[in-house]
């Protein structure tokens, strides 16, 4: 059970150093009860009060890791049910399978296949994040061969999907030091998965058809001495799997459950690529820490990746690109010059639309704090004095002899007082970015 902020009091050293960077310890112990601080910040506090504590000073959920180097991937650490409280901390990790039913150059396709899956999306770069073997042909030699040409093969972090403990061991044994993410425990196998997870130094999915048998499922593991646990629902429909995860998470973040708070896999194993990808973006929304998906048709794959780096950007800070003049194709002293904000889904919009009229420009991205066009000029933070500004640390005269700048048309309010402030024609493009093309086409 999780202490009260006065329990928590009671055994601080109560000298108000301010160390911690509280002004008080109470508040300090009123901070830590909310899981908005680390027992790690008091430097007064003894190995004692250190140990009494360390139920309340621990994550409500378990942090998992595995892979290694580059390609290894965290879950869980997540402190909130809901993005707009604070944010998520660990995206859900995309991982699409491979068969040990295949072979060869089929195999080798597969792998290469499920590598190339990797997008630059709105100037990020999104990707799949694990590869999973799933022991299609119950053997565990076979299962065992094939972890080892995917290990390989792929830079990328593993997770092996059997039912048998037996093969779960044969391939561990095999690829232990990538430290590979173990899938599944049960009830029935739970000792020897447990026995193989903790020789090989490897986290293990602990899996149930129910939360009740989660829970009882992962203080079991936990008790053959294995920390690094996921939670899998299986046998489920897509509502009970959805429902039965959040309520884990309540459990986890609101009422300090400990027995289920680690973080989650769901497995999407068959359909068509359509319907895989509308159970991943689901899952994704409550609350899959993994999702294994059989398909690896990037039109499938896209849209889920695309939801996650939009559910895991940190919301009080959107994405943005870096303020300055940007060269679009070969621009010289007299191509057109454009105005927008630096947030990343308008910029990269604007870009885009830019680059397909085949007439190169400039564009001027100044610095909204990752706001758009209507939010910044809503909110004062797009006007002719923030323009005028970025135009001279940018040295825009410099860049064209016209002294002509084309703006978006939503903003067309402002181009009196820009003209003004500026000495320079301020031209109003269109409302809507995909017009662009054709309107600079007209103006150039």
């Amino acid at each position: 059970m999780a202490l009260t902020g006065l329990q928590i009091f009671k055994v601080l050293p109560k000298t108000n150093c301010k160390k911690c960077g509280k002004p008080t310890c109470l508040a300090f112990a009123m901070a830590l009860a909310q899981k908005k601080a680390s027992l790690d910040e008091c430097p007064d506090a003894t190995d004692e009060t250190r140990a009494m504590l360390a139920e309340a000073s621990a994550p409500p959920m378990q942090k998992v890791k595995f892979g290694t180097g580059d390609s290894a991937v965290e879950l869980g650490a997540e402190t909130v049910m809901y993005r707009h409280e604070e944010k998520f901390y660990s995206p859900t990790v995309i991982a699409v399978s491979v068969s040990d039913a295949i072979s060869g150059d089929e195999l080798k396709a597969r792998i290469d296949t499920v590598n190339a899956l990797q997008f630059d999306r709105v100037g990020t770069h999104i990707q799949v994040n694990a590869i999973a073997v799933v022991n299609d042909s119950g053997s565990a030699d076979t299962f065992a061969s094939v972890a080892e040409t995917v290990k390989q093969a792929s830079p990328l972090a593993m997770i092996l999907v059997s039912e048998s403990a037996d093969a779960l061991g044969a391939a561990a044994g095999k690829v232990a030091d990538s430290v590979p993410l173990l899938a599944c425990a049960t009830a029935e196998t739970a000792d020897a998965v447990a026995k193989i997870a903790k020789d090989n130094k490897c986290p293990l999915v602990a899996a149930a058809d129910s939360v009740d048998a989660l829970a009882e499922l992962t203080e079991k593991i936990k008790a053959a001495g294995v920390e690094d646990i996921v939670l899998c629902l299986k046998g489920m429909s897509l509502k009970e799997e959805m429902y039965g995860l959040t309520t884990a998470r309540a459990a986890a973040l609101k009422k300090s459950f400990r027995p289920l708070g680690y973080p989650t896999l769901s497995l999407v194993l068959g359909g068509t690529p359509e319907e895989q990808a509308g159970k991943a973006l689901s899952l994704v929304s409550k609350y899959a820490g993994v999702v294994v998906l059989d398909t690896a048709e990037a039109y499938a794959i896209l849209p889920v990746l695309t939801t996650i780096m939009n559910i895991y950007t940190d919301p009080q800070k959107p994405v943005q690109v870096e303020p300055k003049v940007y060269k679009i194709g070969e621009a010289g002293d007299d191509s057109p010059m454009l105005l927008t904000t630096n947030f990343s889904l308008t910029y990269y919009t604007v870009e885009s639309d830019a680059e397909a009229s085949r007439v190169p420009c400039y564009i001027l991205v100044v610095d909204t704090e990752g706001t758009s066009v209507l939010t910044a000029y809503s909110g004062d933070k797009l006007n002719e004095k923030v323009v005028s500004e970025a135009m001279k640390k940018f040295g825009v005269e410099d860049m064209v002899k016209h002294r002509k700048m084309i703006i978006p048309g939503y903003v067309a309010v402002m181009s009196g007082k820009l003209e003004e402030e500026t000495g320079w024609e301020i031209l109003v493009g269109p409302r809507e970015s995909s017009m662009l093309p054709k309107y600079l086409q007209d103006v150039a």
